[in-house]
């Protein structure tokens, strides 16, 4: 390094540690990125700046990384320890070649490893973005410029304090010069691709060029399939074409966007300060996954649970924060009110009605709008469930959403779209109380400032929050796989709907949705509130919760429910502690000790926070019923009758095993529940352990509500074959309410008509009925006795009581 340069770097430290505040992506990109920092590092950056480089130290040596100013040494030889891929541009003319230095530094490096044959050095390429600022449509400026001298000051002086650095996956010297050689053209290839690297980096980080409104609005009206729409709605309901255009401009202004970064940008403070002030943290998990896709250019469609109307804001908070565009976001039209609606607007949202059905020149103006999105690049959001869940489980997906992001494909996108399902968790959730009520009967507030207002006043410790991205659904791949002519069905207009639609559509929901729940995550609340719903008096001692809290843990640690899935890392007593402190426990203490309790109210709060995570402890559950049901019993007994009940269960949890894996799913889940001493295992003969049986009781009991209402719908089944699906989903409700009167059971989903709706189908998947509706009596009387081994008398009696009154009544 020479003097000079050392010297105007030292000169920068003071007023950049000044001027320049801003954070890295990924936040820890040791770990992230999986940095081996024994091993020589190199960082590579798009352009000469000492203001990039200096920022770049400080960023990188908080991060653990190496200080970039420091030399490398490599077997007695000193190089420096960055590298430039583009040259500053001078005054008259944009130099942007490959400088001649850096070249030369690769090729040394690609040469040591050529002679050494341990040496491994790790070049990871770092941006310094000073802003993220999308251009405006129609400019030609390059996504990732120089600035010269005076333009750098100045752009540090504006954008200083919206400062990003973004550290990306490293690049292995060693693979390349293994795979490709170490002569100086395969310098030369690695430095080209860099610099692409970085345009895409800025891509990502800021999105594709805005468009004036105005601009948007008049390329959409002039669109083929809008003109034809406008046409056909003047001539349906007689009137001018010039009126009808005017209701189209109309309907195009309720729907779009009108995005603003400087909104964003305050907005980023205003979330800042209230997710500290109501959250104790937020958790994110698996991010990388979605900055690669952007990196490589996907079309991104976030498809989140919807828990809240914190989520739409949390997710964009999130991925501005992880370096990503803010998506545009499907908002139901209930949430354009004053001063809401404007505000979300120009923070992405674009609103879309409840039912639009019958509404051709609405449909086909959503449809092109949501087009027009895709084919721009913008990143889009949207809530398959259609509403918040009122219950905390998943609910079916709504399909429309879907149909028409397939019919965009069909224009003949040239980018490859992909899904990104996303699991939002809360250990308080602000709504849970009005959903109780709504629940219960009350009609659905309206959402307006006042609620607003109302709602602001009683933010206070809402505890952790998480995001957790699940795996992505490549729709490229996805169609290629079950539709491999697909791309036959081309339709420029967007308007075509081949027979393979809707079934491609259906198989498609049903693999996001449960993908989202295959990203949940288990937290204090989630697992407490599982264990006292548990308890019959809803009430256990603090000892006895937390070692049902270790039961959960083990479980989930030693048989993962899936890749994306998390678990929490403290310990049991830590997170007992923690879910105290949440003021949702009544806790009454004695000479023995604590008790740990539910009043009735918050027991039906406390099922929403069961249901966000039950899916993780179905099978397990299942199988500790059926233990504890029949005290010593066969393997293959408990795999015969999770067999006959986990399609059920997989259909309504959206659970993500297959019925090929299912029998080690229950071994592993056997071998662990004997490994916590809860039965002993003799051969093929599992025995529960009579010193050690309220644990295992407790885990049986996440399920055995899921199993009173299979029980109630095979048994009405068996005793009317006749009853067709209304009535069958309509007396099955009906006596899941008396069940629930009679035994305390206070889940509102235990009688929620869509879960019973949810049954029939999969009774029909599964044979219990035929095609035409008819009851297959000797399977359905059999799977019926399967399910009543499994209650408890009491239960059982009622049951059978309630569907003979029944009878006499109703039938």
């Amino acid at each position: 390094m020479s003097s000079g340069h050392s010297l105007t770097r030292s000169l920068l430290n003071l007023p950049l540690k000044i001027l320049v505040k801003g954070n890295a992506i990924p936040s820890k990109p040791i770990d992230d990125l999986g940095i081996n920092v024994t091993k020589p590092i190199v960082y590579a950056l798009p352009f000469r700046s000492n203001v990039d480089l200096v920022t770049l130290q400080r960023f990188a040596i908080e991060a653990g990384l190496p200080d970039p100013l420091q030399p490398l040494e490599i077997n007695d030889h000193q190089y420096e320890r960055y590298v430039f891929i583009g040259s500053r541009p001078k005054l008259r003319k944009a130099d942007n070649h490959i400088p001649t230095t850096s070249i030369q530094l690769f090729s040394e490096l690609l040469q040591q490893h050529k002679v050494d044959s341990e040496l491994d050095v790790q070049v990871i390429p770092a941006t310094v973005l000073w802003g993220r600022k999308p251009g405006k449509e129609g400019e030609h400026k390059p996504y990732l410029r120089a600035y010269r001298s005076g333009q750098k000051a100045k752009v540090v002086l504006t954008s200083g304090r919206d400062c990003m650095v973004r550290f990306s996956p490293v690049v292995s010297l060693r693979y390349m010069a293994d795979n490709h050689g170490t002569d100086e053209a395969i310098a030369l290839k690695l430095a080209r691709v860099a610099r692409i690297h970085f345009s895409r980096q800025k891509l990502a980080a800021s999105g594709p060029n805005l468009p004036e409104r105005y601009q948007l609005f008049e390329r959409l009206m002039n669109s083929p399939a809008i003109r034809k729409a406008i046409a056909d709605e003047a001539k349906s309901k007689n009137i001018s074409e010039e009126k009808a255009r005017h209701e189209a401009q109309k309907i195009l202004d309720e729907i779009a966007a009108k995005f603003s970064y400087s909104l964003v940008k305050k907005g980023d403070r205003l979330l800042g300060w209230l997710w500290n002030r109501i959250y104790q943290g937020l958790n994110i998990n698996n991010a990388a996954t979605v900055r690669k896709l952007a990196q490589d250019g996907h079309e991104i469609v976030y498809v989140p649970c919807h828990r809240s109307h914190m989520d739409y804001l949390l997710l964009s908070y999130v991925l501005f924060h992880e370096g990503l565009v803010p998506p545009h976001i499907a908002a139901g039209i209930n949430l354009n009110f004053f001063p809401a609606g404007p505000l979300f607007r120009r923070g992405g949202a674009f609103f879309i009605r409840r039912s639009f059905k019958g509404n051709k020149l609405y449909s086909t103006i959503f449809r092109e709008y949501l087009a027009e999105l895709f084919t721009k690049g913008y990143s889009v959001e949207y809530f398959s469930e259609g509403g918040r869940s009122r219950t905390g489980r998943l609910l079916p997906a709504k399909t429309g959403m879907l149909a028409m992001t397939i019919q965009a494909m069909l224009r003949g996108l040239n980018r490859p779209v992909t899904l990104v399902p996303v699991y939002i968790g809360y250990e308080h959730v602000m709504e849970v109380g009005s959903y109780a009520k709504e629940l219960k009967g009350s009609r659905k507030e309206k959402e307006n400032a006042g609620l607003v207002l109302r709602t602001v006043r009683k933010l206070r410790n809402f505890g952790q929050g998480y995001v957790n991205f699940g795996e992505p659904i490549s729709l490229n791949q996805f169609l290629n796989k079950r539709v491999p002519d697909w791309t036959q069905d081309i339709d420029p207009m967007g308007t075509s709907k081949p027979q393979w639609m809707t079934p491609t559509v259906n198989e498609l929901a049903n693999t996001m949705m449960t993908r989202i729940n295959s990203a949940a995550a288990a937290n204090a609340m989630t697992l407490c509130a599982t264990a006292l719903l548990a308890s019959r008096q809803r009430a256990l001692s603090r000892d006895n919760l937390v070692r049902q809290i270790d039961c959960y843990l083990d479980l989930l640690r030693n048989v993962p429910y899936s890749n994306t899935c998390t678990v929490p890392k403290e310990d049991a007593v830590s997170l007992v502690r923690h879910a105290e402190s949440l003021d949702k426990f009544i806790i009454e203490s004695d000479k023995i000790g604590d008790i740990i309790s539910l009043d009735r109210s918050q027991s039906i709060l406390m099922t929403y926070y069961r249901n966000n995570v039950i899916h993780l402890l179905a099978l397990p559950s299942l199988i500790a019923q059926i233990i504890i049901r029949h005290q010593r019993v066969s393997k293959q007994q408990i795999f015969k009758t999770v067999k006959h009940i986990y399609p059920f269960i997989k259909q309504e949890l959206f659970i993500h095993y297959q019925n090929d894996e299912l029998e080690s799913v229950v071994n592993a889940y056997i071998d662990e529940l004997e490994r916590q001493e809860l039965m002993t295992v003799s051969g093929d003969q599992v025995q529960i352990n009579q010193s050690n049986t309220q644990t295992l009781m407790l885990l049986g009991r996440t399920t055995s509500e899921t199993l009173q209402r299979y029980a109630i719908t095979l048994n009405l089944l068996v005793k009317h074959p006749e009853l067709g699906k209304a009535n069958l989903e309509r007396y099955s409700q009906e006596v899941a309410q008396r069940l629930g009167r009679l035994h305390g059971i206070n889940a509102p989903e235990f009688f929620d008509k869509g879960v019973f709706a949810s049954l029939f189908i999969t009774l029909k998947q599964q044979g219990y009925i035929d095609q035409e509706g008819n009851s297959q009596q000797e399977q359905s009387l059999s799977f019926a006795k399967e399910l009543y081994h499994l209650l408890y008398p009491e239960v059982r009696l009622t049951i059978q009581e309630s569907i003979y009154q029944t009878e006499l009544t109703d039938m």
